[in-house]
């Protein structure tokens, strides 16, 4: 079994630590948190060593791959960390807060042996994965039009550093950088991006048009302080059909496909379930066996680094209120 441990105990540290417990090809060993607090009551719950300092808890237990799962402007350092005593990395989303600091990771990781792997989840729920085959299916010659929508409470409320762009990246760079890394795997490169954002004490939303270099247009919003229950949805629509889905119904995803004017009917709808197995435990489970075998995970550390800089160019769009190209964009 592969030696684990989660460092960050909160909300997605608990959610790691909670998979690796229930792995049979995975042993979680301790959990980490600087809130001695959380640390103590995660480790009671999973029935492991909990440690207030990473370094002691690297040194003690001698995990072979850590979880890090903080806030966003400790993602580097401790990733760092991991590597300087030679253990694997899975890192939550983003994976840093600029390309530059993301490229450093990355670099740091490859010089030291270790395997750096990104928690972008949303490649791993059933949803979207039905979604990227539909849309290979549907197949027009000229793209088509993408629009995806996620909204949830401000989390602000909850920890004040979300409220802090230097923080958290604000909620281009932490909420909408799951859609825009998932734009990425389906659609392929873009060509430029033209955003808008809003940001008050009550809520920050932005909304993000990207355009590919296939013609597909993908329009993304992002809103932190919806009234309502979290969710998140899709539809995608070419010459050949429609693709939707949601988070908040059982049978969500749907294609409508087009067919022969001749027809009695304009289009043949075929529902199919997205009732999840665990994407969380699917994606752990997914990068433990990269470990083991080697392979290239569906999401590399690469994949990362480009959804920061497509995040970032998105941000720079949104604060100049002109579109920011994506191709020969390195210093972003």
């Amino acid at each position: 079994m592969i030696r684990t441990a989660v460092i960050g105990c909160g909300g997605m540290g608990s959610i790691h630590a909670d998979r690796y417990k229930s792995m049979p090809e995975a042993e979680l060993v301790a959990v980490c948190d600087i809130d001695e607090k959380a640390a103590e009551v995660l480790g009671n719950l999973v029935g492991v060593r909990y440690y207030i300092s990473a370094v002691e808890m690297l040194e003690q237990v001698k995990p072979e791959v850590v979880s890090i799962a903080v806030p966003t402007f400790m993602h580097v350092p401790l990733v760092r960390l991991a590597a300087d005593h030679g253990v694997h990395v899975i890192c939550e989303k983003p994976l840093a807060l600029t390309s530059q600091e993301a490229e450093e990771a990355i670099r740091y990781c490859e010089e030291r042996g270790v395997r750096l792997f990104v928690g972008h989840v949303v490649r791993f729920f059933r949803s979207y994965r039905q979604l990227a085959e539909g849309i290979k299916q549907l197949g027009s010659a000229q793209g088509g039009i993408y629009h995806a929508k996620r909204a949830g409470s401000y989390p602000g409320n909850v920890k004040a550093w979300f409220r802090d762009p230097q923080l958290s990246g604000g909620v281009i760079m932490d909420l909408m950088i799951h859609d825009i890394d998932y734009i990425r795997g389906a659609f392929g490169e873009a060509l430029e991006v033209y955003a808008f954002q809003h940001q008050s004490e009550a809520i920050n939303y932005a909304s993000a048009t990207f355009r590919f270099k296939k013609g597909t247009l993908a329009q993304l919003e992002a809103f932190w302080g919806y009234p309502g229950s979290f969710h998140a949805s899709f539809e995608y629509a070419d010459a050949e059909g429609i693709i939707s889905g949601a988070t908040n119904d059982d049978e969500s995803f749907h294609i409508r496909r087009s067919v022969e004017s001749s027809s009695a009917s304009g289009a043949v709808e075929t529902p199919s379930s997205v009732l999840l197995k665990d994407p969380y435990y699917e994606e752990l489970e997914h990068f433990l066996a990269c470990l083991r075998s080697g392979e290239e995970p569906i999401v590399t550390a690469q994949d990362a680094l480009e959804a920061v800089r497509w995040a970032a160019a998105a941000q720079k769009s949104g604060a100049t209120g002109q579109p920011v190209r994506l191709d020969g964009m390195e210093g972003i």
